[in-house]
């Protein structure tokens, strides 16, 4: 990998679509066990996920038109909630915004037929035909950023989301079984989910929300029960998703609050009425309280100091993460740093990951439960 993202190109997407930059190799069958990857358990979780789906809910993810293509016109409608009126490829906006740069190149790849996919990737399963398998990788790239998207706000760097993406995707191909009977973008569609929510749940501010068996029970499964039970024409009331996840209704709200929030602009006028009242209007201000605002003050500045003392301990690459991961306004990506240090994106990931896990300890033991309430809300 030659260019770095931050010289104003994106590099080839299908250049950083295998984990740790190695040859994409045929896996065992689905369903068959997942050889162990190393000595980080939670690495199997997202595979596990993946592994859960039956061919019923592969079947109800086709008939919730799940795996409909993505076409270069959805790319376009993506790109512009993300960057306003300039569409993917814009040469100025792309020089500024590695995912713009990004999404210009996935288009590149033409999607395939639902005849020429089978055919490639019987070639892959029956010969090991890695230009086969490589054709099924590119050509869901932009299935990897729709679904991204859907979680943007529930992470603020939406490339990582995709970076992660694009190892679920690997995975599903590596895995796809051609005589299954199902498309291999509804199938792959579990498998990149389950990567961008893992990463998502692992890397949630400084303090994980997925803490206990419940939460990430909810994490990965309550959008799928919620369209299974709209599929089957029951309203997916809170109680309802509890029953059926065997979880209680005050953790599904709060879940929901967290990650299915739907979009409300805060400007948009009440109603007809011309009168100029916003939501905004009717938010009531805790800041306007002058304890309040003393307190979260005195909050902000001893937790800074902690920070400070804590990055004082810091040095090579903890540190260089520490400060442009962690404090800085505008986080580089992963991609970014392993592009500097010459090593894969799957190594600095493990690098912050280590550091992360000292700075949580570190101020829970300063600052005890105090910092959970600060770190855990927006």
């Amino acid at each position: 990998m030659t260019k770095r993202r931050n010289e104003g190109k994106a590099a080839d997407p299908a250049a950083r679509v295998t984990p740790e930059g190695g040859a994409l190799e045929r896996a065992a069958p689905s369903g068959a066990p997942e050889p162990a990857t190393g000595d980080d358990d939670e690495d199997d979780e997202a595979p596990a996920q993946a592994e859960l789906a039956t061919d019923d809910d592969l079947a109800a993810a086709e008939a919730l038109s799940e795996s409909d293509p993505v076409t270069d016109e959805e790319l376009e409608r993506i790109a512009r909630t993300l960057h306003g009126a300039a569409a993917p490829g814009t040469t100025a906006l792309a020089r500024r915004d590695p995912l713009a740069a990004y999404m210009g190149e996935v288009r590149r790849y033409p999607l395939l037929t639902r005849e020429r996919e089978h055919e490639l990737a019987v070639r892959w399963v029956e010969q090991g035909d890695t230009d086969a398998g490589r054709q099924l990788v590119t050509s869901n790239l932009r299935l990897v950023v729709k679904i991204a998207h859907e979680y943007r706000r529930a992470y603020q760097n939406l490339l990582d989301l995709v970076q992660e993406g694009n190892v679920g995707l690997v995975r599903a191909v590596q895995k796809f079984d051609p005589y299954r009977g199902v498309k291999l973008s509804t199938y792959s569609g579990w498998w990149i989910r389950a990567y961008i929510l893992k990463y998502i749940l692992n890397n949630w501010r400084l303090v994980k929300i997925g803490t206990t068996q419940n939460q990430r029970k909810l994490f990965f499964n309550l959008r799928k029960q919620r369209e299974a039970l709209l599929a089957a024409g029951v309203d997916p009331t809170p109680e309802r998703i509890a029953q059926e996840l065997d979880v209680s209704a005050k953790e599904v709200v709060e879940m929901e609050r967290r990650l299915a929030a739907p979009d409300v602009s805060l400007d948009a006028p009440l109603g007809a009425e011309d009168d100029g009242r916003t939501r905004l209007d009717l938010i009531e201000d805790d800041y306007a309280d002058p304890e309040n605002r003393v307190d979260a003050a005195e909050f902000k500045d001893l937790l800074q100091e902690k920070l400070v003392t804590f990055g004082g301990g810091l040095d090579g690459r903890e540190l260089e993460i520490f400060r442009e991961r962690v404090m800085s306004e505008d986080p580089i990506t992963l991609q970014d740093l392993g592009d500097r240090w010459g090593v894969s994106r799957e190594r600095a990931r493990q690098i912050e990951k280590r550091m992360l896990t000292r700075l949580r300890e570190y101020l829970q033991g300063e600052l005890g439960d105090a910092v959970q309430i600060a770190l855990g809300h927006d």
